[in-house]
């Protein structure tokens, strides 16, 4: 291993870090033929001996040995092979023995047991149309809907290959583009939801091993269905077995609290500055785009990347070299990682759940932006959520509520995100933070589903919310599926699947999501009346227009503004019997618009508005025009 080439990996430009680092099997030369064995090989710069134990030498340990100028530790072990357990016994400067797991392993024993495991992929691909098909994509001029799942209890405690055939069928059911996975990242505790990683590279092993991951992710890019993945670079656990202080020192952290410790979550902040920090990461991110055939990242808490005072008090952070507080190297690292990944692999996508108005997100770094695809809009979010909550006869006083998205909505490429963390905590479930009977809370989910698939960017729910799930979120079970074929839960069920079809089918509600000549408001100002409508267009001509009602009571004549004459066709309307709605008030399926100017617009149409519910209308320049009233 004499002259092995780790200058990228100091450098912080080894973006495959994971083929020179970890556990690899091979057969090299010796004196009497081929031998077979592992390879082993760990950064650890400050240690003074490095062994590595298994299950293989009784885990007494083999010693490795230090190659000269790189702080790395490398070792051949003959025998070895696919399965075998170890870790790495690292004697740190103040002479004591520390017993980690493998920072590179790609495999991982199922927790409680941290050992790593030998891996080496098997996996035969299928999905080459997919791959093809996805580097020619733009996905911010494409339909995208997002089922957000917790993979290990979704169905309960199945494995991936079980999981398959289930997560396929009901995801092409309900009409999702992409399903996003919460962290899938070794974890071994599950009330993390995979957001404090123990082992970056290696899949969970409670549902299977690397390669059963593998095969789902296949299986769902044979059915037309895009996987995203969370991935968690802001932080890590402070397990002793694992990354934190891994060899004596601070090696992936800062050695600083102020800068290398979030004390609210009880983990270590990775130095971002640090080059084989860099290289580390960086790999990871492409690791799983490559290796599993990821389509794009979900970056978790970015805003606690981007700001060196996040959540701390006055007198608890260090300012960078300007005396400013935003964190220069983690903003560095965040546009290297996606101008990487986009330039290394066109078509998949970055998205960044940033809660801040942080500017450029989703600018290219060329352009002084961060680079992502997406940014979460937790603004609308939160927002939208505080009007749901409020009774009808309030909600005039905080119409701002649900047009305020729009001042900023050209600003970055949005996801709106009704996601996991909505429903935890205290926080109630989507049904649970909707006033009065339940009537009034699945009327009113039905109406803000269609509000959210109707307005500019893309969409994500977390499962469980397109039913009306009532408890919160609890990892340790699965969602209440039996309430689905219940009233209420079906129709609000039955609704996002053609919510989900509906979008699909027109361009207006996804082709032209991120700039202004996508969208006009009929009425903005109708807060008397808990009234919102808007226009989308789409790049092929398509005019679509919602128009959504908050209030309990019916609106018989609402006279709205249209931008051509002629038949609207009604493509939805929430209140319909087949969502469990009232089934009363409905248009016959189209309304005629006249040459009656009003508003802003030459034509308009008076139009039946149901009580708490929405409406869409698409412009059918085909269709008849006979007087309907």
């Amino acid at each position: 291993m004499a002259g092995w080439d780790l200058e990228g990996f100091h450098s912080g430009g080894d973006t495959e870090a994971w083929k020179r680092l970890g556990s690899h099997v091979l057969t090299v030369p010796g004196p009497d033929g081929p031998v077979s064995g592992t390879r082993f090989a760990v950064w650890a710069p400050q240690a003074r001996a490095v062994s590595v134990a298994g299950d293989f030498n009784g885990w007494a340990g083999t010693p490795l040995e230090l190659m000269p100028g790189t702080g790395v530790w490398a070792g051949f072990v003959p025998g070895v092979g696919v399965g075998a357990l170890y870790k790495f016994q690292i004697l740190t400067r103040d002479g004591e023995w520390l017993e980690k797991a493998d920072p590179m392993a790609r495999y991982a024993e199922q927790p409680p047991a941290t050992a790593s495991i030998v891996w080496e992929s098997g996996y035969e691909w299928r999905d080459e149309e997919w791959l093809a098909r996805r580097a020619r994509s733009e996905p911010r001029v494409e339909p995208i809907s997002i089922y957000e799942v917790h993979l290990g209890s979704w169905r309960g405690a199945k494995g991936y290959r079980e999981l398959a055939d289930e997560l396929i069928e009901y995801v092409t059911w309900q009409g999702y583009t992409h399903v996003e996975f919460l962290p899938l990242a070794q974890h071994p505790f599950a009330p993390s939801w995979g957001y404090q990683v123990t082992g970056y590279f290696a899949p969970q092993s409670t549902m299977g091993d690397p390669d059963d991951l593998r095969y789902l992710i296949d299986r769902l890019h044979a059915a037309g269905i895009g996987v995203l993945l969370d991935w968690v670079p802001g932080h890590f656990p402070k397990d002793a077995w694992a990354l934190g202080r891994f060899d004596g020192s601070a090696l992936y952290e800062h050695a600083d609290p102020r800068q290398g410790e979030h004390t609210d979550w009880g983990t270590y902040i990775f130095n971002f500055g640090r080059n084989e920090v860099k290289s580390f990461l960086v790999s990871n991110a492409l690791y799983w785009i490559e290796e599993f055939h990821i389509d794009g990242l979900r970056v978790d808490a970015v805003a606690s990347m981007l700001y060196l005072d996040y959540s701390r008090n006055e007198g608890e952070w260090v300012p960078n070299q300007y005396g400013g507080r935003e964190n220069l190297e983690a903003i560095d690292f965040l546009r290297y990682v996606n101008t990487h990944l986009h330039d290394r692999v066109p078509g998949i996508m970055t998205i960044a759940e940033e809660s801040t108005s942080f500017p450029g997100v989703t600018r290219p770094a060329a352009e002084g932006g961060l680079g992502f695809t997406f940014k979460w809009n937790m603004g609308w979010m939160n927002d939208t959520l505080s009007y749901l909550g409020r009774e009808p006869i309030h909600r005039q006083y905080h119409h701002h509520d649900m047009t305020f998205s729009m001042v900023y909505a050209w600003s970055e490429n949005f996801i709106l995100p009704i996601s996991h963390d909505e429903v935890v905590h205290g926080k109630g479930s989507m049904i649970n933070k909707v006033p009065g009977d339940d009537w009034q809370k699945f009327a009113t989910l039905r109406a803000y589903y269609a509000f959210m698939w109707s307005h500019p960017g893309k969409q994500l729910l977390f499962m469980g919310q397109e039913f009306g799930q009532r408890p919160e979120f609890d990892e340790s079970v699965p969602p209440e599926w039996w309430v689905s074929d219940l009233w209420g839960h079906n129709g609000l069920q039955q609704l996002v699947r053609d919510l989900n079809r509906t979008y699909r089918d027109n361009p207006a509600l996804w082709s032209i999501d991120n700039a202004p000549s996508g969208f006009a408001w009929i009425d903005a100002d109708d807060s008397g009346g808990n009234a919102f409508s808007f226009l989308r267009f789409g790049a092929n001509g398509e005019q679509l227009a919602a128009v959504i009602n908050f209030s309990p009571e019916p609106r018989e004549d609402l006279r709205i503004g249209l931008p051509a004459e002629g038949t609207w066709r009604e493509v939805l309307n929430t209140d319909a019997e087949f969502y469990d709605g009232t089934g009363r008030f409905g248009n016959s399926g189209q309304v005629i618009a006249r040459p009656v100017p009003h508003g802003n617009f030459p034509a308009s149409a008076s139009i039946v508005l149901p009580p708490l519910a929405a409406l869409w209308f698409v412009h059918d320049p085909h269709g008849p025009v006979d007087d309907l009233g």
